[in-house]
């Protein structure tokens, strides 16, 4: 842990905690403790469970109820584990009991099924239903990460009742700033926030200020459009309803970030040719690691033998004119990086829902022109550049005006093509039910690597006569 940041946040850092220990000052070290910020707490005990597993478990013991159940929620999943497999069944059932239904779930989802059995066993009835009910919505849907602790008002309340309500309900929900309102059937009839009862006197009804139209999702929605409907309506909140509009639930703006980390690793891994995976990086085997990255380095070597099987048909075509083999590379590396540019940005846009299957001609025509006007430029550019440089300075005479229009007109129209694959595999893969992200630099890089070769030859064909 950071000294400096300690000192700075609490007025002690860690050492100040060993040296309480060593003393055996424990009231002073609990108060400590529970004044840590529940995620420096849990970052503190991981840390501390690596180098001394009995110390990390006598202070989560001295962390206050409350405090407990918050702090082993953010810690990593090795660690909860220990600590289950540590404490005795009433301290176990203390922490489920504590726990909201969400953060309980998700840990259930990773830990081995001995720690769940006991973990279940331990747990209340109501807990233990609520738990089971939310594992059976499909992985990845906004029923598995919503949580069943919120607060829902009638709307013949007044403001007085209310408060009233949320006095002596409230600590148990998540959140309070935004609620819900619901008839005797817990149909979702609106919503009101803290503001609108602050702002409107005790004597007004719930149904004279509340907004009846609720931006809300079904408990099998796909969590990543939950998340961007979070951002695009900047909400702290949303309700989660069933088939028949019945409020089962709500999604908080903490559980959507998480939504939008693992989204955007997976995303990440995806287009680095790496099969997704959960785990942190020290956490992952290397075996594990050899075989999420293992699959697409296989596929991508050998559908790059297509480029080489192009190469070995034009052998002929390059030994009567050496001079284009050095431009090879460079050709294939800016081809590649041009797919690459328009692939991400619309694999970006797909995953905001700004574009759709449907806007694919309008995609096209825009990336058209802009490789047009990229193209033209790299290609004024590189002209210039081979006959100034390659030919007159490093004396390659061999490069003639026409190779050079040869690899100045195969880069131009390669840009345009690359650019045209880059935009358009990835919606194409979107409309076929596929991650577009599969559909990014390496993939698209070995598809444009093989197109830049074809175009470059028939160039070389037509203006240089060989081949």
């Amino acid at each position: 842990m950071n000294n400096e940041y300690f000192m700075e946040t609490y007025g002690f850092t860690p050492d100040d905690l060993d040296k309480f220990f060593e003393e055996k000052k424990y009231r002073q070290l609990r108060q400590m403790l529970n004044d840590l910020n529940d995620v420096d707490m849990a970052e503190y005990l991981e840390q501390l469970e690596n180098d001394d597993h009995e110390r990390a478990l006598l202070y989560f013991r001295m962390l206050s109820k409350d405090n407990a159940a918050d702090v082993f929620s953010h810690l990593p999943v090795d660690t909860q584990e220990s600590i289950i497999n540590d404490v005795n069944d009433r301290e176990l059932r203390v922490i489920i009991d504590e726990l909201y239904v969400d953060d309980a779930v998700d840990m259930l989802e990773e830990l081995p099924a001995t720690v769940v059995r006991r973990v279940l066993a331990n747990a209340t009835h109501e807990t233990r239903s609520l738990i089971n009910q939310f594992l059976k919505y499909p992985e990845d849907s906004a029923g598995s990460i919503m949580t069943a602790e919120y607060l829902a008002l009638k709307k013949e309340m007044t403001v007085f009742n209310a408060f009233d309500y949320i006095r002596a309900h409230g600590q148990d929900s998540e959140q309070i700033y935004v609620l819900f309102v619901t008839d005797a059937q817990r149909h979702l009839e609106g919503i009101v926030t803290i503001k609108d009862l602050l702002m409107n006197s005790y004597e007004t009804r719930i149904a004279e200020i509340m907004d009846d139209n609720v931006i809300k999702c079904v408990t099998t929605d796909d969590q990543e459009e939950v998340a961007n409907q979070f951002t695009r309506y900047d909400l702290l909140s949303m309700a989660v309803v069933d088939q028949e509009n019945r409020l089962v639930g709500i999604i908080t703006v903490d559980d959507v970030v998480d939504v939008m980390e693992d989204e955007a690793t997976e995303d990440i891994e995806k287009m680095a040719a790496i099969v997704p995976t959960e785990k942190p990086y020290f956490q992952v085997g290397i075996f594990e690691t050899w075989k999420s990255r293992i699959p697409w380095l296989m596929l991508l070597m050998v559908s790059a033998t297509f480029t080489g099987i192009i190469i070995t048909n034009f052998e002929t075509a390059l030994a009567a004119c050496v001079a284009l083999t050095g431009f090879i590379p460079m050709l294939m590396d800016t081809s590649g990086n041009c797919g690459s540019q328009s692939s991400v940005t619309i694999i970006r846009a797909l995953s905001l829902g700004d574009v759709k299957l449907a806007d694919v001609a309008r995609v096209i025509w825009k990336e058209v022109r802009v490789a047009f006007f990229c193209g033209l430029s790299l290609a004024i550019v590189n002209f210039a550049k081979i006959w100034i440089v390659d030919r007159s300075l490093f004396g390659n005479f061999g490069i003639t005006f026409y190779v050079d229009l040869v690899v100045c007109l195969t880069l131009f129209v390669t840009v345009i093509c690359a650019k045209l694959v880059g935009c358009t595999l990835p919606i194409i893969a979107d409309s076929l039910g596929f991650d577009p992200a599969v559909m990014a630099s390496p993939f698209i890089t070995t598809i444009v690597d093989a197109v830049s070769l074809l175009i470059y030859f028939s160039f070389a064909r037509m203006l240089l006569g060989i081949g």
